[in-house]
């Protein structure tokens, strides 16, 4: 495969609780150069703010940890290289529950 594409996320499976900060996974189908790699959280009116990532456990998992929020819609703007060199850039949008 020519690029990173994301096959699963926690997001998918836990939805993020207001006023608790917390820990995305991303799985890729394919390792990530981390350290080349950059995930923003992106809110209401485009601001963007930069998270700390690091790598998981498993090839191609990515650790983005997320502050608290409020209640709201988010995103999860990231701009990931793979292992092989290429540049992958997409949303992960999420809400914030009570």
């Amino acid at each position: 495969m020519a690029h990173a594409v994301v096959i699963g996320s926690s997001l998918q499976r836990q939805p993020i609780r207001a006023g608790a900060a917390t820990q995305v996974v991303v799985q890729f189908n394919s390792s990530i150069e981390v350290g080349l790699s950059r995930v923003f959280l992106v809110s209401k009116g485009d601001v963007q703010r930069p998270l700390t990532i690091r790598g998981g456990k498993k090839r191609g998992e990515l650790l983005v940890e997320v502050p608290a929020l409020t209640l709201g819609e988010y995103a999860l703007r990231y701009r990931v290289f793979a292992a092989d060199g290429h540049l992958t850039e997409d949303l992960l949008r999420f809400r914030v529950e009570e």
